[in-house]
């Protein structure tokens, strides 16, 4: 008896247990690609998995952010991409994420098992099963929903914002964009996030700092079908690629595949010469963009359309308006989000795209907008006294900045159709828009032209990289060789492709390939933009502000024309000492590797020098009365001058920081010790030791006439000083470098012990020198005062992210 009561208390319990999803009551009902219920008493979501062991896309993201550059959660931002499938273990729906950068491509089932078995998958989240019926199951996908997915905690605690948890009693899951389709589900969660906040950045955003909500996003999509046909990446394309390891690869085969990320796009007639797409690739841009950045946005990244028509593509590529009622984040549609920041910041362009075969299944381009701002006060800077007449004179200076959002618009989403940076563009008459462009301003006849600032359109290269990654061949066709007629034409019309870390200038060495710089020659670039500086410095006055502005903010609009040099500074830099250089292969019509003139090395340091004079570094003492102690509620940011005379302005430390920027660069280790290999090599080429001979004799410890001017040369020595005793001790320096880098210190030394009259703190110097050459150990690279923020012109940094 006993037993039977047992077992049927095991069966009531049992079938309550069974019963308690499909016979709830006031249940939304949801049903797409995967139905699930909304239970609004328990604030609840149940899905019903039908299918297990089927694999598809798992996409967070983040719907609502936090609004910092610095920390980096912005509204709109891709988080990782995962393929996943349910399998039941149990009574629990285990969601697994396969090991995709492992595979075995072939028909042998156990050989495909023996990879998987030898590296490890993931189990993202285990689903305690509620009710198996009819061959469904039901879970409670709350929990789920409910977790940091974003890793937003993790992101505070590594940017020293403090340590955050999730407070459930503060979060709840967000219905609004909470939505099924037949080919995907997106579901939403506001979550609030509690802690100590120990950074400023969060304390300047958050109304409360110790509460942090955000909504995150969750896509499960259909994985599309089998008919895309993977495209081989070749190094030199532009394309962006995806790799992973092929175990049945032929031993005498590379076993690492590589494929470019691409759209799907064919042509619905294939024998056409000109045909419409199957599908065209769709863009919408964010319909909370204002008038005039929305005109330009648009117009900006409709200039694809003329790239995929030069490949027999009838309007292809569509730039529209999204639909009020749409999610931006809905994986239906490519979207362009104009993004609000406390201060400016990256531009980037992400993608979600299928970990299997390369394919963009979503475009999501991130654009900040105080970027437009930047712009604007750069033409403001530049401009001989916009405002002397009226105030509304704006027009140019607004002409300017929007014909940077449309280069910029069609930038981002270039990244987002497979296109990484070439950076190479610029030297070749501005031939992609996937280049960084500085302004382009000219002095005509001592006047400021801005007609000629930014490109309009995309150019040759653009057209190169969207035939290589989406022309369509004839079937009979060798596809591999079409590809490398497509790469042989570009190099043969003068295209060359290179990309980010060659680009960068701290120990960088590319002689084409620069951030931020204009024309064929760095060196001639450098000198006219010196020149054009030194004209609008000569212009500038209270007549680039508007009427009953502070002057606080004339100051702030002084600072990118004080700096206007930095970036065609950087470029030359990596002339001295550098090479040029490509992304060669065998058979390919490209040239490998050689080393740059020596005639141009030679031209390029001369420019790159005057950037060390303090005639040019000293900011005219006619224009100093313009920059009076900070007006109340003006106070300092981070893009304001630096300094160290308290409420004074430093027209000191402004030469410090300049000078500073270009020996960091100069003087860089590598740099050093590539001079003295070039040399090696060589015999005619300039070495390290000529750099630090005109260096130090000719821009150091020179005695001025102007006391004023004095005292911005001491500051440009004591750096040249610093940057050769980091030389002299760096652990990436040649044992050559440091022994020269001595060898000047001792030099510099003499002079200061021969001729103590002449030089104002000699004593100062020589003790300076002595403490080093007694203590090199304690050597510390000091710090100039920080650069304003800048770079890029315009807002922070473009990057383009895959997840």
């Amino acid at each position: 008896m006993k037993h039977l009561i047992k077992l049927t208390f095991l069966f009531l319990f049992s079938t309550s247990i069974q019963a308690q999803v499909t016979n709830k009551k006031d249940l939304k009902a949801y049903e797409g690609y995967f139905d699930f219920y909304y239970e609004e008493a328990t604030d609840k979501i149940y899905l019903k998995v039908e299918k297990l062991n089927d694999q598809f896309l798992y996409v967070n993201s983040l719907a609502s952010g936090v609004g910092s550059n610095d920390i980096g959660l912005d509204r709109g931002q891709l988080g990782n991409e995962r393929v996943v499938y349910f399998q039941k273990a149990g009574n629990k729906l285990l969601l697994i994420q396969p090991n995709l950068k492992f595979r075995a491509n072939t028909d042998n089932e156990l050989e495909k098992k023996s990879i998987e078995q030898a590296f490890a998958k993931s189990v993202l989240f285990g689903f305690k099963i509620l009710e198996q019926k009819d061959g469904a199951f039901y879970v409670d996908f709350t929990p789920f929903l409910m977790e940091d997915a974003h890793n937003v905690s993790e992101r505070l605690k590594g940017r020293g914002e403090g340590t955050y948890k999730i407070d459930a009693s503060k979060s709840a899951l967000a219905l609004e964009r909470t939505k099924a389709f037949p080919k995907n589900v997106e579901f939403e969660a506001m979550l609030t996030f509690k802690g100590n906040p120990t950074g400023r950045n969060l304390r300047s955003v958050t109304p409360t700092p110790t509460l942090v909500t955000v909504t995150q996003h969750h896509s499960f999509i259909e994985l599309p079908d089998d008919n895309y046909k993977p495209r081989i990446f070749d190094t030199r394309s532009g394309a962006i690629s995806m790799s992973y390891m092929d175990y049945a690869t032929p031993i005498q085969d590379d076993i690492r595949k590589r494929f470019i990320i691409r759209h799907r796009l064919e042509k619905k007639n294939s024998n056409d010469k000109v045909s419409e797409a199957k599908e065209p690739i769709i863009y919408y841009l964010d319909p909370g963009t204002p008038e005039p950045v929305r005109s330009a946005l648009l117009e900006g990244a409709r200039w694809w359309n003329e790239a995929y028509e030069a490949i027999g593509f009838k309007d292809a590529f569509q730039v529209k308006m999204l639909p009020k009622d749409a999610d931006p984040m809905d994986c239906r549609y490519n979207v362009i989000q104009w993004v609000h920041r406390s201060t400016r910041g990256w531009s980037y362009g992400g993608s979600v795209v299928d970990p299997r075969t390369g394919e963009i299944i979503k475009g999501h381009v991130s654009l900040g907008s105080l970027r437009i701002r930047q712009d604007f006060m750069i033409a403001q800077a530049l401009m001989n006294k916009p405002f002397a007449e009226r105030d509304d004179n704006y027009q140019p200076m607004l002409d300017m900045a929007l014909a940077r959002i449309r280069q910029l618009s069609a930038h981002e989403v270039g990244h987002t159709i497979g296109f990484a940076h070439n950076f190479a563009a610029s030297a070749n008459n501005r031939a992609s828009v996937m280049d960084y462009p500085h302004p382009q301003i000219e002095l005509k006849n001592g006047n400021i032209d801005f007609s000629n600032a930014y490109a309009t359109g995309i150019d040759d290269w653009d057209k190169v990289t969207v035939a290589y990654s989406y022309s369509e061949f004839d079937k009979n066709a060798n596809e591999k060789a079409e590809l490398h007629k497509i790469l042989k034409r570009a190099t043969e019309e003068g295209h060359r492709f290179i990309t980010d870390s060659d680009a960068r200038a701290a120990g960088g060495a590319h002689a084409t390939a620069h951030l931020w710089d204009n024309g064929k020659s760095a060196a001639e670039e450098l000198n006219a933009v010196l020149e054009l500086r030194k004209q609008a410095i000569a212009n500038f006055s209270e007549d680039n502000i508007k009427s009953y502005e502070p002057y606080s903010v004339l100051e702030d609009v002084f600072v990118p024309l004080y700096f206007y040099h930095r970036y065609q500074t950087e470029a030359a830099t990596k002339v001295i000492g550098g090479f040029d250089y490509n992304y060669a292969v065998k058979d390919g019509e490209e040239f490998t590797v050689k080393p740059v003139d020596v005639k141009l090395q030679k031209e390029t340091l001369d420019a790159v020098l005057k950037t060390l004079s303090a005639e040019n570094l000293a900011i005219p003492k006619n224009k100093l009365s313009l920059f009076p102690p900070r007006a109340f509620g003006y106070g300092r940011t981070r893009e304001s001058f630096k300094g160290k005379t308290g409420v004074a302005f430093d027209p000191f430390s402004a030469a410090n920081t300049a000078s500073d920027m270009t020996l960091k660069y100069l003087l860089h280790p590598e740099r050093a010790n590539r001079l003295v290999l070039q040399k090696s090599l060589d015999d005619t080429q300039i070495d390290l030791n000529t750099v630090l001979d005109i260096l130090t004799k000719e821009k150091a410890f020179i005695v001025h006439k102007d006391n004023y001017l004095n005292e911005i040369q001491n500051m440009i020595n004591k750096n040249i000083l610093k940057y050769l005793m980091n030389l002299a001790t760096n652990d990436n320096s040649y044992f050559q470098v440091k022994s020269l880098a001595k060898k000047y210190i001792n030099s510099i030394s003499e002079v200061f012990k021969k001729f103590p009259e002449e030089f104002k703190y000699s004593e100062e110097y020589l003790s300076l020198i002595e403490e080093f050459k007694e203590h090199p150990e304690k050597f510390k690279l000091d710090a100039a005062p920080k650069i304003p923020d800048g770079s890029p012109i315009g807002s922070g940094f473009c990057e383009y992210n895959q997840y």
